[in-house]
This record gives C-alpha cells, sequence and structure tokens, in this order.
C-alpha cells in the first residue's frame, strides 16, 4: 500500500531537441538560451544539480537517433542498426525480422540533369504527404515483384518506407546526397555479400519507380502550376533493421512512456518498449501544442489518480489504453527548437524556448496538484540531445546543459506553491516571428532575466539553465551514457 511516507518516485524527464548553441553577435554575443527569459528553467537549475553533458561522446556531432539511445542507455556503437527503422515504426509501419527501412525526403530533382535541387520538396507538406504516400504505398517493382512496398507520411517533408521479402541486408548506402545541388546517388553495398549487391538493385529500381508515380501525379501538375517545388522523388537515407534491446523498463527499473511527435524519436521509443502516448495537437513542428504534451505527460505519471493517455501502436488502427498504474518515467521530447537551429532562426529559437519555459510551468503546476495527495514524488529533469547552432543550421559537438531538481525544490525556486497556482493551463501556439525582427523585441525578456539577480536555491551554485552556467554544476561535464546512471541516483539519494 502506498502512503504518505512512501509516495511513487517519478520523473518528468523534458528533452529539448536541439537545445545547445553558441553566442551570436545578434544576441549580444549570447546563446538562445542565454537570451530567452525563461525562469521555470532557471528555476530547475536553481532547484537541483547541473552539468554539462556529451551526448555521445566529446567532440562527436551526433544525430538525435544516435544521441537519444546513448541518453536513454543504450551504447549506439552497439545497438544502432540505421535510422531507418526508427522513422518508419514511428510514422506507423509495423517491421518484422528480415525488413529494411529508410528515413525518407520528399524532394525536388532536375530530371534532365539528375541534380537534386532541393532535399525538402516543402517542410509544410502535412497535407500533401500523406496523399503521395497513399500513392506509394503498396507499389510493385517490376523486376523484383517479390517484394512488398509501404509508405507511410511521418512530419514535414519526411516519410518512413519500408521493404520486406527476402534476401535483405541493412548494409548498403542510400540515394540521398545530403545537400542541395548534387547528383541523386544510386545504393551500394557496404559489404562483399551477394546479399547487400542484391539489395542495392531493389533500392535502386525502388527509387526509380517511386520517381515515376511521383511525376504523373496531379498533385504535383497543380504545385508546379502554382509555382511550387515539386516533390518527384523520394531520397532514402539510414537504412536499418529493427533493432533488438533490453527494454527501458527491465533495463532501468522505470516503467517509461513518451509523447514524442516527430517520428523517429517514437519509432525509437517503440524499439525500446517505451509506449508512445498520443496528445492531440502535438505536431512535431511549428505547429505543434505544448500544452497537450503537458498535460498528457502530466497525466500519465499521476495515473491512477488520471485516466492514462492512450498509446500507439505501429501497424494497428486501434490503440490501446495506457498503463492502468501509470508511469515512472514521463519523456517529454520538443523538437521545434531543433528546427529553428536547422532554420537559422536566432529570434525565433529565443521564442521558441520561451514557449517551451511557458509548457513546463503548466506541466509544473499538473505535477504539483498530483503531489499534494501525498501519493507522488516528482522530480523534473530537462536536457537536450544535441546542439543545434543558427549560426550553423546544422548540428554540432557543443555539450549541452543537464539540469535536474525535486518539484518541491522547484516550487521554493520559483517562489512559492501560489506562483505556480496562478498558471494559465490554457492552450497557446507558438510563437511567429515577423520579418526583419531583431533583438529589439528581446530585449525587454533579456533584461528582466538579468535584472533578478538569480541565486542558486538549493543543490549546487548555479541559478540559471544556459551552456556557460551549467559548467559550474557539481556534476560536471559527463557523457549521454552516463545520464540515467544520475537520474537513478538522484531518485536514490532523495527517497
Amino acid at each position: 500500500m502506498v502512503t504518505a511516507q512512501h509516495p511513487k518516485r517519478r520523473v518528468a524527464f523534458i528533452l529539448i531537441d536541439g537545445l545547445g548553441d553558441v553566442s551570436l553577435p545578434r544576441l549580444g554575443y549570447k546563446t538562445p538560451l542565454q537570451a530567452a527569459n525563461v525562469p521555470n528553467l532557471d528555476a530547475i537549475a536553481s532547484a537541483g544539480v547541473n552539468g554539462l553533458m556529451d551526448p555521445v561522446e566529446v567532440g562527436l556531432g551526433c544525430g538525435s537517433d544516435t544521441a537519444h539511445l546513448s541518453l536513454l542507455g543504450y551504447d549506439p556503437r552497439v545497438y544502432y542498426k540505421g535510422r531507418g527503422a526508427f522513422e518508419s515504426m514511428g510514422a506507423g509501419l509495423a517491421m518484422s525480422p528480415g525488413d529494411i527501412a529508410f528515413k525518407s525526403n520528399f524532394a525536388t530533382l532536375d530530371e534532365e540533369t539528375g541534380i537534386v535541387t532541393s532535399r525538402r520538396a516543402d517542410r509544410h507538406f502535412d497535407k500533401e504527404g500523406p496523399i503521395l504516400c497513399a500513392a506509394l504505398d503498396g507499389m510493385k517493382l517490376p523486376s523484383f515483384p517479390e517484394y512488398e512496398v509501404r509508405v507511410r507520411y511521418a512530419t514535414e517533408h519526411r516519410c518512413g518506407v519500408v521493404v520486406k521479402g527476402p534476401r535483405l541486408s541493412c548494409n548498403i548506402s542510400g540515394t540521398d546526397p545530403l545537400k542541395d545541388n548534387r547528383l541523386l546517388l544510386q545504393a551500394e553495398a557496404l559489404d562483399d555479400t551477394d546479399e547487400a549487391r542484391h539489395t542495392a538493385a531493389v533500392v535502386n529500381e525502388l527509387s526509380r519507380e517511386i520517381s515515376r508515380v511521383l511525376v504523373s501525379h496531379p498533385l504535383n501538375a497543380k504545385r508546379a502550376a502554382e509555382g511550387k517545388n515539386i516533390a518527384n522523388v523520394v531520397l532514402l537515407r539510414g537504412c536499418g533493421i529493427r533493432i533488438e534491446v533490453p527494454s527501458f523498463e527491465n533495463k532501468h527499473g522505470l516503467w517509461p512512456c513518451m509523447v514524442a511527435p516527430t517520428k523517429i524519436i517514437a519509432g525509437l521509443g517503440l524499439s525500446l518498449d517505451i509506449d508512445i502516448l498520443e496528445a492531440p495537437g502535438a505536431t512535431g513542428d511549428y505547429q505543434t501544442l505544448l500544452t497537450s504534451k503537458a498535460t498528457v505527460i502530466a497525466k500519465a505519471l499521476s495515473a491512477p489518480l488520471a485516466s492514462s493517455p492512450n498509446v500507439f501502436v505501429p501497424g494497428e488502427d486501434e490503440h490501446k489504453p495506457g498503463r492502468p498504474d501509470g508511469y515512472d518515467f514521463g519523456f517529454l521530447h520538443i523538437k521545434a527548437i531543433d528546427d529553428a537551429g536547422h532554420d537559422k532562426a536566432s529570434i525565433l529559437k529565443v521564442k521558441a524556448l520561451e514557449a517551451v519555459d511557458r509548457a513546463i510551468g503548466q506541466l509544473a503546476k499538473l505535477l504539483l496538484q498530483a503531489e499534494s495527495t501525498g501519493k507522488f514524488q516528482y522530480f523534473l529533469c530537462v536536457t537536450g540531445d544535441h546542439s543545434t547552432p543558427v549560426e550553423y543550421g546544422d548540428h554540432s559537438f557543443e555539450p549541452v546543459p543537464f539540469s535536474m531538481c525535486r518539484l518541491r525544490d522547484f516550487v521554493g525556486a520559483v517562489g512559492g506553491e501560489s506562483i505556480i497556482m496562478e498558471t494559465s493551463l490554457d492552450p497557446f501556439p507558438l510563437p511567429v516571428v515577423k520579418a526583419g525582427e531583431n533583438l529589439v523585441e528581446t530585449e525587454s525578456a533579456e533584461k528582466e532575466r538579468s535584472s533578478k539577480q538569480l541565486k542558486a536555491f538549493s543543490g549546487d551554485s548555479v541559478c540559471e539553465l544556459s551552456e556557460i552556467a551549467a559548467a559550474r554544476g557539481c556534476l560536471g561535464r559527463f557523457p549521454g551514457g552516463q545520464m540515467m546512471g544520475i537520474i537513478k541516483a538522484f531518485l536514490e539519494l532523495n527517497a
């Protein structure tokens, strides 16, 4: 029997994709995280323990998939088998042993030269992408009729592609040139086996057949007439198979759930037997509804007091209910910050971080209401999976800040329960940045943060969440593979 003296310890883990950055002249030689007004993120840092984390290892610029594997305690050098399976499973395609899958982009190809002029036909492709995926799903390959092809829309310009059939190998290269204005590549075997050479031939025919279908699709004729990029090729990369690993619960002793509309992260979670929860309005892009994500995670962590949300199951139209007793580890993934980095949008990254901070305030209020019953003890943890500096427009090797605290210490750092209980739970959209907007619009927020003269509330001496401040934390600098150990040790110390 759970009593007030022995509450269930549960972790709200907030992963801000692409969190880290470098200092920018446009932001007064601050990083976007330093320039943003983020009182709740600062309160987490002030209330707990901090450090700088290299998602995989020092000096390695990593992808979200390898970084997430590392953070969750699975060495990517051992377990990583390509990102294609993660994207495809997250998009809803079931995978069996022997299947191969690709993380794929709808892109624009100059048919005369064979050059990919744009790797993203259109980032805003959520209405047209599913239509084109439906046209491709179940297509046949003339030279290889024994293979089944499944295609499902993911997010933005991306889709998942799965090939089912005999003698398939994931040890092949893809067709994606990885940059605009480069030749479309041919898949090639990466080892000297008949299976790899055969698979490369299958994939090259698949690429040609996909383009044949797309070129004649009326949707592309409409886009061309409107002067838009046509989506006449699907770039196939990250060929992979479903990984076989110990479940997260068996490895860490914590029942996990995840809210991750970004399909590659959802697919990775499914590979670790993490329940993927449905959050209405959560899209994994700039249109996402952060309040919905926060609400779903709070419900999952407070069950059985609250009804547990539905769980996504790939390959099935039906959805199963969540774990009746609730979850011990609620993983909340937020993508828009990474998108702003890739889009080289510094002001948008600042404002998006401020929106995330607002959602964390909503999450804290919901968790505080549940903790007041005496049945739960909550912990807040926030970090990133890698840096995506707006100056570079891509992932980099800079470490990211890590912070963890008890909810009751967070309450003290904010200024008391009354402050948190005033937080509105009304949904809000992510910010829209006007053309030419600059630091003038963010100066007041920056001054507000600096004028508070932040002080550490408990834990170590750090009093704000930033790349620079985290370096002073008691955790020092550590690799991502140690993160789950740190989280579990913090829970034990505060039992």
